[in-house]
C-alpha cells in the first residue's frame, strides 16, 4: 500500500506545487478566507469528495471508505497574516498587506493532496476520513468555533492528525512529542487609572506611568520567585501605552501582554496572583485598575498511544534517523490543542530549513518561504497514517 500511495503522490507532485503557489498568491486573513474556501471546495468537488462550509469560511470534506469503521480527521489551517510580503517570488502575494508567512498555504496543499490521493484509494480502507480546512488559526482560535458547530461529529471523529511546517528543523525531518508540544496562550490587559495633571506638579496628580512601571516589574516575580524553575513559564508585558504630551501626566496607562505555560494548573494560579499584585500596588498608590485575563488556547498535548502509532509509521516512510522526539516544547501556541482536548491524536513538526538554498527565515517573517519538496512528504505521512489507522485491527 505504501508503494501505491508513493506512486500516486509522485504523479501528483507538480500539481501539488501548483496548488500551493495558487494559495500563496491569494492570502486572506482570519474569517475572511472566502476565496480560499471557495477554491478548496471547488477542488474537493472536482475530485468527487463531498464537502460543506462551516463557520463562514471553513470547509469540511469527507471520504467514506469501502466498509464501516472508525473516522480519522486531517486538519489544515487556511488563514494568512497581515504582513507585506518581501520574498520577490514569482508567485508572491497579490493581496497587499496579506501574506502566507506561517506556511498555511503549504498546509492547505498537503491537506488537499491527501484528499486527492485517498479519494482514489477509498476501496482500500475501512471507515471514513474527514478533512478539516480551518479558518482563523492565527487567533481568535477557529478550532473552538468549528468544534461548537459539530466538526467532530457526523460521523464522530475517533482520532485527529495535523502538522506545522517548521523552519527551525532541517528539511525532511519530523519532530514529534508524546506529550506537550506547544504552550498554552493567554493574554492579559491592565488599565491603571490615576489622576492626570501638569508634569511640573506631580504632587497634585497620581501618575499611572509610575504605577504601571511598578506593576510590570512586580509581575515578573511570579515567574522568578513563585514558580518552580523547572516549570517553563513566560510572562511578557509587550505593550505599555500612556500619554502623548511632554508636560502632561496622563490619567490612564495601559499594559498588555502574554502568558505561556505547559502546566494546566497555571491557568488558574497565574491570573489570581497577577490580580493580587496589581490590586496591592494600586491600593498603595491610591489609584484604581481594570484587569482582564483571556485564555486564548490551551496546551497542545499529544496522545501518547496515537503518537507511538504515528512514529512507527513515520519511521518506515522517512527513515528512523529523520524522526526526532522534541526535547523542549515550543513556547508558540496552536489551536489544534482544542481538538486534542476532545479526541486522541498527534500534532507534529515537518522541517523545512534548507540554508544551502536560502531557506532559513522564521515564521511570520516577510521573506519567509519553504522548500516545496516537503509537500509530498507531508501528503505521504498523512495518507499512510490515515490508511494504517483505519485498517488496523
Amino acid at each position: 500500500m505504501k508503494a501505491l500511495i508513493k506512486k500516486k503522490i509522485d504523479d501528483f507532485s507538480k500539481e501539488l506545487i501548483d496548488i500551493r503557489r495558487y494559495f500563496h498568491q491569494y492570502p486572506e486573513l482570519m474569517f475572511e478566507e472566502y476565496e480560499t474556501s471557495k477554491k478548496i471546495s471547488e477542488l474537493l468537488t472536482s475530485w468527487g469528495i463531498e464537502n460543506k462550509t462551516i463557520s463562514k469560511t471553513g470547509v469540511v470534506g469527507l471520504i467514506r471508505g469501502s466498509r464501516p469503521g472508525k473516522t480519522i480527521a486531517v486538519r489544515a489551517d487556511i488563514d494568512a497574516l497581515p504582513i507585506d510580503e518581501e520574498t520577490e517570488l514569482a508567485f508572491s502575494s497579490k493581496n497587499k498587506g496579506r501574506m502566507h508567512a506561517c506556511g498555511h498555504d503549504g498546509h492547505i496543499a498537503m491537506g488537499l493532496g491527501t484528499a486527492k490521493i485517498l479519494s482514489e484509494l477509498k476501496d482500500h480502507f475501512n471507515g471514513n476520513v474527514k478533512f478539516i480546512f480551518q479558518p482563523a488559526e492565527e487567533m481568535p482560535g477557529g478550532a473552538g468555533y468549528l468544534i461548537k458547530e459539530g466538526v467532530l461529529e457526523n460521523p464522530k471523529v475517533d482520532a485527529i492528525i495535523g502538522l506545522h511546517i517548521w523552519p527551525d528543523m532541517e528539511k525532511g525531518y519530523i519532530g514529534i512529542s508524546k506529550g506537550p508540544l506547544m504552550s498554552a496562550v493567554d493574554k492579559f490587559d491592565v488599565e491603571v487609572i490615576g489622576k492626570g495633571g501638569h508634569g511640573a506638579f506631580p504632587n497634585k496628580a497620581i501618575d499611572p506611568i509610575v504605577v504601571g512601571s511598578q506593576i510590570i516589574t512586580a509581575l515578573q516575580s511570579i515567574v522568578s520567585r513563585e514558580i518552580d524553575p523547572f516549570d517553563c513559564v513566560v510572562l511578557s508585558s509587550c505593550a505599555f501605552n500612556s500619554g502623548n504630551v511632554f508636560n502632561v501626566i496622563p490619567e490612564k496607562a495601559n499594559i498588555t501582554g502574554t502568558i505561556r505555560y505547559f502546566n494546566k494548573a497555571f491557568s488558574e494560579y497565574i491570573p489570581k496572583r497577577m490580580e493580587e499584585i496589581i490590586s496591592g500596588i494600586t491600593i498603595g498608590f491610591r489609584c484604581n485598575y481594570k484587569f482582564e485575563y483571556t485564555q486564548l488556547c490551551p496546551v497542545v498535548v499529544n496522545d501518547r498511544a496515537f503518537t507511538n502509532f504515528f512514529e512507527n509509521g513515520a519511521k518506515e516512510i522517512m527513515g528512523s534517523e529523520k524522526v526526532i522526539e522534541i526535547e523542549r516544547p515550543a513556547m508558540g501556541g496552536e489551536d489544534f490543542s482544542f481538538y486534542l482536548e476532545k479526541v486522541p491524536g498527534t500534532f507534529f513538526f515537518l522541517g523545512t530549513k534548507d540554508e544551502k538554498n536560502g531557506i532559513s527565515k522564521s515564521l511570520h517573517h516577510p521573506q519567509y518561504n519553504f522548500s516545496e519538496e516537503i509537500l509530498s512528504a507531508g501528503v505521504e505521512l498523512f495518507a499512510n497514517t490515515v490508511v494504517n489507522y483505519l485498517n488496523k485491527i
